[in-house]
């Protein structure tokens, strides 16, 4: 992994764990005007009782926010997209393998960035219909104790509705799209290591173990 490619990928982790963390701290606007702003809307309480609850440890409460994730994003499908067109050829075990891979690293980095949750809120904006059944909800990262004068940074969340039921599928963190910068950047890993999976799958295990040993992405 080059060095340009994993400092792009470490600032767009960080950036995304914080952003998940505020997203259930969200300033609701007075209506939704659409399906996946309500989605975005109805989940606030319930992270809220998560992410304000004192009578839980740091550990409990990183463990139920991390259940709560499963719940609200499709990381098989962002995993599967990250992966490239390496997941044509790669066996159903290696795919499976690496989805794991993929979602045990994510949670690390999410658990890493978790203590940094300090009063920041996202502030719905609008949302923008991509397709049928694919919306991406604009908001901006309100930070209580950033610089005066700071412009906000812009977050989005691409919400797909599969038969009612709605999923976060990408995060877009001040114009760099999440799941296309993770492409990229085990795309560059792959081409060093002539397209061994297993030896990405073993990386991303390292990565996984190091953010979870030193806390640091």
């Amino acid at each position: 992994m080059t060095k340009s490619v994993r400092s792009i990928s470490t600032v767009i982790a960080a950036c995304v764990a914080l952003a998940l963390c505020t997203f259930f701290a969200l300033a609701s606007p007075a209506s939704a005007s659409s399906g996946a702003e309500a989605f975005v809307q109805s989940n606030v309480q319930r992270g809220l009782q998560i992410l304000n609850n004192t009578s839980l440890s740091k550990e409990q409460r990183q463990e139920q926010f991390r259940a709560f994730l499963v719940t609200l994003t499709d990381l098989h499908r962002i995993a599967l997209y990250t992966l490239g067109p390496v997941r044509r050829t790669a066996s159903p075990a290696d795919q499976e393998a690496f989805v794991d891979a993929f979602r045990n690293y994510a949670f690390a980095v999410y658990g890493a960035e978790f203590s940094k949750y300090s009063g920041q809120s996202l502030r719905v904006t609008g949302s923008i219909q991509r397709a049928p059944g694919d919306e991406l909800v604009r908001t901006v990262l309100v930070d209580p104790h950033a610089p005066a004068g700071q412009e906000p940074i812009e977050v989005d969340f691409r919400v797909y509705n599969s038969g009612g039921k709605y999923s976060v599928v990408d995060i877009v963190v001040a114009g760099l799209d999440l799941a296309i910068t993770e492409q990229e950047d085990f795309s560059a890993f792959l081409a060093q290591h002539n397209g061994d999976l297993k030896a990405l799958i073993a990386n991303l295990r390292q990565r996984t173990e190091r953010v979870r040993t030193t806390g640091r992405i």
